[in-house]
């Protein structure tokens, strides 16, 4: 094979995911157990089309024409004959001038265009739709509108998370779970980010770079006391690298900073040459060769292995296009008028040689059309997996004291694991009792139960019955669900919830990272703010769904962000739908080690948006400001006299002789005052001023000038100025009266002052610029640690208020990080009784660090301090609290690529080698290109395997844990996926029963029960049922059942633990029924009954993998 054609299958391998044999994981796993037959369709089948495609040359082939005339040539001479004069020498020469086909060359034409166009599209694990135009140009979609927004990764979907850059881990001994020697790998210093207002630097790569030796050489790498056992961490900085980072013996001759394969080789290494007896079983460990998914041993070792793993997963794959076969097959017709197909090569030819130009033409097109179908293949693939609605694959419930019945309390107080996290957390081992509250005790008395009404009982803590059993006693679940938290990637959760909110989100609020380049957010190098933009764009779109239509939204942001952000609100909402944008002060000009050039920014945005500016329902918030006591100088002695006889009277010279100074003017009283308090007397006196101000806010007033009065209303104030010494009262029907005083009007304090907790303070309407919210001094706020990112509660419970304040609302976070959001939502329903809910979604680690505890903290009681309660909530405090809040965690993307599994049966393979199948454009070929993926992967766990409903128990996931090589099974929660998938508003979920049976045939052989029914705790037929309301407003019942696989008992147990329900008699009660496995239960209705029944597993795949709002 030439070298072009290498080179050609070289980049091919590479974008069909078969060039890294060594990342055994998602996507790379799948293709790997295909490389030999993709690699033999490459070498046998597909390039080879290229050389037969130019076989009708073959009788002019250049090559051959030049070998017949040299040998012409070599015979005349041999005969001493002048070979030019010779006809056979003439004829071979013209037919080399006129008609000969230089066949390697086309073929190299072929592989070379071929390797041109699709190397121009591909980038690292990605295809980027950058639509050529000419060597350095673009084309962009442009629909003739006035203003269009795009950008380079608009046409893909951003898939990237940032777990395995903070922090990727695995097991050196993975089956032991007392020590299984667990390696991090943890992100230490990244460049750039020592604080926001610093940028990331643009267009550098960065590369993952073993951190310094320090002191130690080894400081890099240390042992630490993990969940079990020893675990060792070793760190790595992320940045751009330098020449510095050649080891000094091989710094010499270096013109360029080592790659990324040359720094990974470096830090195995470093670390395997570390010479320190403590940690000699990690260095053997990790120094024993790989082995790979098939069990052979690799040729390099388990560190080296890792380190690809490590630095491949926040390399490539960024992104999967929305519609890439569509992309290349436009591109590749563009590609070839302006590239291949030149009209002056055509314009002066032979007809021979145009013939032999189109048939290139015509090969680059069908060969490039074939890949093109292989490569739209397995992207549609990957972007199916991304797509599809996740399983849950768990739901826990933390359900405050108050709302479980007393029975379950037994339960509770005994409970270890329960009553530990109560005094970790909450502190209730120092609650002391008094003559009418019982104080802690080592045993957890049924009455200290009943009087924390707000403590959370998290369901984690418990077996399966115990959760199955309090569900049904609480009943009427979604009623009281006050908060929802996903531990997912947000736009997948986004999806999840898409039936059951939709319409339904009376705010947003979102905290996204700033993208200054370290902040965590991973984007794909010289692609930093298109890769935010894809972020930010489809989970937009999706949260637009989940909106009422006079909801609002703000988005928290820097400077570096908040123009794109606005311009993704104009396209996805419509150019209205901006409102504002808040300015925020966010720390001082000393907290900066270093600055941009020009003034530092101390500021944040907040961008307010609405679904529907005309239905957008504004609450205008007021905040506090200080007296303005220049103005606000002098009150009304006399307040209840006649206006005509009001008497007036400076405030500080009643403040100064309040404080006990005889004097008898403002100056006499000052000068009194530095006398006995120096320097301090001026904040002295102002501040008690304006506590008098306060006080007698309905005294206080300004003569304030009245701007373009009325004609009517110009002649009072004619008269007014006329004499200035008069008040002069203006009677108003319908409204106050106005008051003036030499021409101006009386305006009174009081206008501004409300009361709140008994309080008065001075408030006017919040402009866009917000300076009065302390944003420093968070860290402990909501008593969890956060150091960084954390948002003042204050702040988001003023963006929540302005938002229609009513019972039953949902406000959304999908950046939810610490818990503030939820937080806030906790606040203002104590504050005012109404009954908001909150749905968070946070996919990090901190997830369960951080953010549940702060909202089980928040439950609990309102204010905290240094990990403890400063006091209990009061009982209208514990009536307001969240009565249920729902954990609910996903199958995450890897999860889905993780657990496929490819599966040919003998039958397809039979049919794929029959000889007809063979060939060009044969069975074979078009299933490998179109159709390979789809249906051997068909029936794996994360695309659905209908088969393991017949135990709605144990459908199993293997599921990673966040950022970790580590994976473990789970039982995925049917009931809860299916109830997502369908949007169910649920109102009861009864617990499991079990029955046994007895079976006999009658006399025309029919099975029928012998005996009754018997509900017994070990019985093989176990139902479990759920009922709520659909978004269509339809009553459904959804039964599930354990199917035994004998088709004739397990439906006479379903009609007859039916019949026994009573649901065939309660035909109002429902409109739509769901069974899993095939059911005769249509047979038990009337002629009168209404509900239908259907099948779950059909309704579970079409949810599951229908493209809503993609």
């Amino acid at each position: 094979m030439s070298q072009k054609f290498e080179k050609l299958k070289t980049l091919l391998m590479e974008l069909f995911q078969l060039d890294k044999p060594d990342l055994d994981f998602g996507i790379y796993r799948v293709m790997h157990a295909k490389t030999a037959e993709v690699s033999q369709f490459l070498d046998k089948d597909l390039l080879p089309q290229v050389n037969a495609a130019f076989s009708q040359y073959q009788t002019a082939d250049k090559a051959e024409i030049e070998k017949e005339l040299a040998k012409a040539i070599e015979q005349a001479q041999a005969l001493g004959a002048d070979p030019e004069t010779l006809p056979k020498v003439k004829d071979l020469r013209a037919r080399l001038a006129n008609e000969a086909v230089d066949i390697v060359s086309l073929e190299g034409e072929v592989y070379d265009q071929l390797f041109s166009f699709f190397r121009r599209y591909y980038d690292q694990g990605d295809f980027l739709a950058k639509r050529v135009y000419k060597p350095g140009v673009y084309a962009i979609p442009y629909e003739g509108e006035e203003v269009t927004l795009h950008w380079a990764n608009k046409d893909q979907y951003y898939i990237k998370t940032s777990e395995y850059l903070s922090d990727y881990a695995f097991r050196l001994i993975p089956d032991d779970d007392q020590q299984p020697m667990r390696v991090h790998f943890r992100l230490a210093d990244a460049v750039e980010g020592e604080h926001g207002n610093v940028k990331a630097a643009e267009g550098q790569s960065r590369v993952f770079i073993l951190a310094a030796p320090g002191a130690s050489g080894r400081d890099f790498m240390t042992e630490e006391d993990g969940e079990q056992g020893k675990e060792l961490t070793i760190r790595f900085q992320y940045r751009p690298a330098t020449l510095t980072d050649w080891p000094e013996e091989e710094r010499d001759g270096k013109k360029k900073p080592p790659s990324q394969k040359e720094l990974s080789a470096l830090a195995a290494r470093r670390v395997l040459s570390v010479d320190d007896d403590s940690l000699a079983p990690w260095i053997a460990a990790l120094g024993t060769p790989h082995l790979t998914a098939g069990g052979e041993k690799a040729d390099y070792t388990r560190m080296e292995a890792h380190l690809r793993r490590y630095t491949a997963r926040n390399t490539f794959d960024y992104f999967i296009h929305k519609d890439l076969g569509t992309f290349l097959r436009r591109e590749l017709d563009f590609y070839i008028k302006n590239e291949v197909m030149h009209l002056d090569d055509v314009e002066n030819e032979t007809v021979p040689r145009v013939e032999q130009y189109l048939s290139k033409i015509k090969v680059i097109r069908k060969i490039a059309g074939k890949i093109i179908a292989f490569l739209a293949q397995l992207e549609d693939f990957q972007k199916k997996l991304w797509l599809k609605k996740k399983f849950v694959v768990e739901t826990q419930w933390c359900i405050t004291v108050g709302c479980i019945p007393e029975t379950f309390f037994a339960e509770i107080a005994a409970n270890a694991a329960q009553h530990e996290e109560w005094v970790k957390h909450f502190a209730i081992d120092e609650i002391k009792g008094d003559l009418t509250t019982p104080g802690y005790s080592n045993n957890l008395s049924l009455e200290f139960l009943k009087a924390h009404p707000t403590l959370a009982v998290d369901t984690h803590h418990f077996d399966v019955d115990f959760r199955a059993r309090l569900l049904e006693a609480i009943g009427d679940v979604d009623e009281q669900v006050d908060g929802v938290l996903f531990h997912s990637e947000n736009l997948q959760a986004l999806n999840v919830m898409q039936g059951r909110y939709q319409e339904q989100v009376k705010c947003i609020y979102i905290d996204p990272p700033y993208n200054t380049g370290g902040d965590g957010f991973v984007y794909k190098d010289r692609y930093q703010h298109s890769s935010w933009m894809t972020l930010m764009a489809d989970r937009l779109r999706q949260a637009r769904n989940l909106m009422s239509p006079s909801s609002g939204g703000a988005c928290n942001l820097n400077d570096i962000e908040d123009w794109r952000m606005r311009g993704m609100i104009d396209a996805e909402f419509g150019e209205s739908a901006y409102v504002t944008t808040v300015i925020t002060k966010c720390s001082t000009p000393s907290s900066f080690r270093t600055v941009n050039v020009g003034p530092v920014d101390v500021t944040d945005r907040i961008v307010l948006f609405a679904k529907n500016r005309d239905e957008f329902s504004f609450t205008p918030q007021p905040v506090d400001k200080p007296v303005d006591l220049q103005h606000f100088s002098r009150f009304i002695t006399n307040i209840d006299a006649p206006c005509q006889d009001w008497q007036f009277k400076s405030i500080r010279l009643q403040v100064l002789q309040d404080l006990g100074f005889a004097c008898t003017s403002s100056q006499e009283g000052m000068r009194l005052a530095r006398e006995r308090w120096s320097d301090a007397a001026r904040v002295v006196v102002d501040h008690a001023c304006g506590s008098f101000a306060l006080e007698n806010a309905n005294r206080v007033f300004e003569l304030k000038t009245l701007q373009k009065p009325s004609p009517w209303l110009r002649e009072h104030i004619a008269s007014s100025r006329a004499e200035k010494d008069r008040i002069t009262l203006i009677a108003r029907a319908g409204g106050e009266p106005i008051l003036l005083l030499g021409g101006r009007q009386f305006y009174f304090l009081s206008k501004g002052v409300v009361e709140t907790e008994g309080k008065r303070r001075l408030t006017e309407p919040a402009s866009t610029l917000w300076t009065d919210i302390d944003t420093n001094n968070l860290r402990h706020e909501g008593d969890v640690e956060f150091p960084a990112g954390k948002k003042p509660l204050k702040l988001v419970e003023r963006i929540l208020r302005m938002s229609e304040q009513a019972s039953g609302v949902a406000f959304l976070d999908y950046f939810a990080g610490s818990g503030t959001t939820g937080h806030a939502v906790i606040n203002l329903n104590r504050e005012d009784g109404d009954h908001r809910k909150f749905i968070l979604v946070e996919m990090g680690d901190y997830f369960d660090t951080v953010l549940l505890p702060r909202i089980k903290k928040a439950t609990f009681t309102p204010e905290w301090k240094d990990g403890k309660p400063k006091r209990l909530a009061t009982p209208v405090e514990a009536e307001r609290s969240p009565r249920i809040v729902k954990v609910v965690r996903l199958e995450s993307y890897e999860d889905a690529l993780n657990n496929l599994e490819t599966y040919r049966t003998k039958e397809q393979q039979g049919l794929l080698d029959l000889a007809q199948a063979q060939g060009e454009d044969g069975l074979k070929e078009q299933y490998i290109l179109r159709y390979m993926l789809d249906v051997e992967t068909r029936g794996s766990q994360s695309l659905l395997n209908v088969q393991a409903f017949t135990d709605p128990t144990a459908y199993k996931l293997k599921v990673k844990r966040p950022g970790s090589d580590e994976s473990r099974e789970v039982n995925v929660d049917l009931l809860e996926t299916f109830n997502w998938l369908i949007g169910l508003t649920v109102k009861t979920i009864a617990a499991p029963q079990t029955f046994s049976a007895a079976f006999e045939r009658d006399a025309e052989d029919r099975l029928r029960l012998k005996g009754r029914l018997k509900q017994e705790a070990e019985g093989p037929f176990w139902f479990r049922t759920v009922t709520g309301t659909t978004p269509e407003g339809r009553r459904t019942l959804i039964i599930w059942r354990k199917v035994s696989g004998e088709p004739e008992q397990d439906n006479l147990m379903l009609d007859e633990w039916f019949t026994k329900q009573g649901y065939s008699a309660k035909d109002s009660e429902f409109d739509l029924i769901y069974v899993n496995g095939g059911n005769n239960l249509e047979n038990l209705k009337t002629a009168d009954d209404l509900w239908k029944v259907r099948l779950i597993e059909e309704d579970f795949h079409r949810l599951m993998f229908e493209p809503e709002g993609a």
